[in-house]
């Protein structure tokens, strides 16, 4: 099954609320934490909501 591989490269300090509950909900939690979670649509608004903060890669 799919998944995207994220790493928080850019610190989440002055972004909105939404954004920070975003990345929490995608369980970053500090700078340079990697996760991986299953793609599915959920995951991918999260994921298109964050990406100009985050190192995002699909992987198999």
């Amino acid at each position: 099954m799919a998944k995207y591989k994220i790493t928080q490269i850019i610190s989440s300090n002055g972004e909105t609320k939404r954004q920070k509950d975003n990345l929490r909900c995608l369980g970053i939690r500090r700078m340079h934490q990697t996760v991986e979670i299953e793609k599915n649509p959920v995951s991918t608004g999260m994921v298109a909501k964050v990406a100009h903060l985050c190192k995002v890669e699909e992987i198999d």
